[in-house]
């Protein structure tokens, strides 16, 4: 590992924990629905309420997503956990506790790694364990002409959540970041939720402590605070910043008793810039945990864990290095091409064998296709485009029919009306040039500009672009890189 080279005086520790709402139809120990946008309090029962005499049965979907997600970030199995009450009193957690998972979650000891693919840093990071839990309410607060008013829509309760919780391993908010970019790509590649952030779907929870080195050679340690209400990525990568520089600054100042203070929560000021503080930090005892008695334990099988293995697919990062590899691309490029998803790298992949060019189609593919989805919006499968087409021009271009600017062109009138690009390059008069015509040309314009023959025979060979204005002006078709390479052979012949 490559660890991220710091130029401030001390190290900043960091931990995730993220909760991700898994992609079901209806909640994790109830038939409700977890369809985003609905109306408060209308997808709730009796059993999400926790209501007397209601039931929990748990959601089988949400498991198999949940053991997906864990078998992808390494995790071992457990063949047998148990569910836990995780007692907290929260105005929109109607039972007075959660349904989670405490000393036997069904997955632990996994990592995840990130590769910077510019070279800036890579690390392993650990992952202490992934479980499955149940969502609490929405608290919705409107503090408008100086009234608290709040109100709780409890759609939300009971949703199936996913935890991943990962060990103290990064040491830069760049890293963090990094991390779950990477974390979010993967999770979107398997299929287990959207990881929408605006909608909620993805939840972020950072741990911050410093270790800062004393004269001495021992070295001070900062209370862990926890960042919550981080609704971006870039959000978290600007409050781990902020909470480090505060920690040190509020260590300068208070010294030893700074060290000695408790833990603490802190949430995010997004606004303003800066972490305030909310409370002290809980341990797990504050939570009573105590067995669920409502639902029996869950035993997974090795053969359902070979099953959910098999319906994982290639996780992102082998599917940046086989991009790289069977394409002969940079790492960048994979990487950029990877970021899009799963569908937009099979269509690069069509594109690249129809091409039979894997650079080339990156760079039709960065440049006019993903530009193209970024203005218009939508998916690569509602493209207008399909792949043999974006295949013909490259193959036109490469033969010399036209130059990559007039390709873009043809690019955009197809795209603008979905005829073929043979029928677009008929109406366009665009016509390869002959070798003849081309010779009969650039001798005219050697004859038409001695200076520039002159230049050239004195080792000023980039004199010669001087003549590709002139040649199209007199022939929109010629290719520019065969009018230079054609004007230097005849000045060459004498």
């Amino acid at each position: 590992m490559t660890p991220t080279p710091a130029a401030e005086p001390y190290t900043t520790v960091i931990g995730l924990e993220v909760h991700v709402q898994l992609q079901t139809k209806t909640k994790l120990f109830c038939g409700c629905s977890t369809k985003f946008g609905a109306p408060p309090n209308t997808q709730v029962c009796p059993t999400c309420l926790g209501l007397p005499g209601s039931l929990p049965v748990m959601n089988r979907t949400a498991f198999e997503l949940a053991m997906r997600s864990a078998l992808a970030l390494n995790c071992q199995i457990a063949p047998f956990t148990k569910w836990d009450r995780k007692n907290y009193f929260y105005p929109d957690l109607p039972k007075g506790y959660q349904i989670s998972q405490f000393d036997l979650p069904f997955s632990s000891h996994g990592h995840l790694e990130i590769v910077d693919p510019k070279g800036a840093f890579s690390r392993l990071v650990r992952i202490t364990r992934v479980h499955l839990e149940e969502d609490a309410g929405k608290s919705m607060h409107d503090e408008a002409a100086g009234v608290a008013d709040t109100r709780i829509d409890l759609n939300r309760t009971g949703t199936p959540l996913c935890e991943i919780v990962s060990e103290p391993d990064l040491r830069s908010p760049q890293e963090a970041r990094a991390w779950l970019n990477e974390l979010k790509l993967l999770l979107v590649y398997l299929g287990v939720s959207d990881c929408n952030m605006q909608e909620g779907s993805l939840r972020v929870d950072a741990n911050v402590n410093l270790h800062i080195p004393r004269p001495d050679g021992s070295l001070a340690k900062t209370p862990i605070v926890e960042i919550k209400n981080v609704n971006s990525f870039r959000s978290v990568e600007r409050a781990i910043a902020y909470e480090a520089v505060r920690q040190f600054e509020e260590w300068q100042a208070t010294g030893a008793e700074f060290g000695s203070a408790p833990k603490q929560t802190r949430g995010w000021d997004d606004p303003a810039g800066v972490t305030r503080a909310q409370r002290h930090k809980e341990e797990s005892s504050d939570y009573r945990y105590f067995p669920e008695p409502d639902l029996v334990p869950v035993t997974v099988s090795e053969e359902q864990v070979a099953a959910a293995r098999a319906a994982m697919g290639d996780p992102p990062s082998v599917l940046r290095q086989a991009l790289a590899e069977r394409w002969t691309i940079t790492a960048y490029d994979a990487e950029v091409l990877v970021n899009q998803g799963r569908d937009l790298v099979a269509w690069y992949e069509e594109l690249a064998t129809l091409a039979g060019d894997g650079k080339v189609a990156s760079n039709w593919m960065q440049q006019d296709v993903l530009r193209t989805l970024n203005e218009r919006g939508g998916t690569i499968g509602e493209f207008p485009m399909k792949p043999a087409a974006v295949a013909d021009i490259i193959a036109r271009v490469a033969k010399g029919d036209f130059d990559t600017s007039r390709g873009r062109e043809i690019f955009a009138v197809v795209l603008a009306d979905g005829r073929s690009v043979a029928d677009v390059v008929a109406e366009m008069g665009i016509a390869a040039v002959g070798d003849d015509e081309l010779e009969a040309l650039c001798k005219e314009l050697l004859a038409a500009n001695p200076k520039i023959v002159a230049d050239v025979q004195a080792g000023k060979e980039q004199a010669a672009a001087g003549l590709i204005g002139q040649a199209k002006k007199k022939n929109a078709n010629v290719n520019p890189a065969k009018v230079r390479e054609k004007c230097l052979e005849i000045i060459r012949r004498g």
